[in-house]
């Protein structure tokens, strides 16, 4: 199950390992993603610290830690090709992946149909 941030970071949880990315909703906002600057592994960060920058043709946008953690893992696709972020922003361009220092942090997160509710 996903969970999202008012700041349209989405977040997929499997065991300690969280998959974090932005929004189809942000993707659409920024147009086209023309660079993506992600953090190194083993960098470790507090929830809702800058973590990461995406600039598209129209603006820079910082990405946030949607939850506290180490990167364990980060996605050199979207660095390579920035587009994937316009194409599969809710899947195979994910940024990060940070191993859970503190898994309640998540229930400070919204669920998809509050998520859909808030972007309305």
């Amino acid at each position: 199950m996903k969970k999202f941030t008012e700041d349209h970071e989405w977040v997929s949880v499997d065991g300690d390992i969280a998959t974090v990315g932005i929004t189809a909703h942000a993707a659409e906002q920024l147009g086209d993603v023309v660079f993506v600057e992600l953090p190194d592994v083993g960098k470790s960060f507090g929830q809702k610290d800058e973590m990461a920058v995406v600039e598209s043709v129209k603006a820079a946008s910082d990405v946030y830690a949607p939850i506290s953690g180490e990167i364990v893992e980060v996605n050199n696709d979207i660095v390579d090709e920035p587009a994937k972020v316009n194409d599969d922003p809710d899947g195979a361009a994910w940024f990060v992946k940070i191993k859970l220092s503190d898994a309640s942090e998540l229930d400070k997160l919204m669920d998809e149909a509050a998520y859909k509710e808030f972007v309305k």
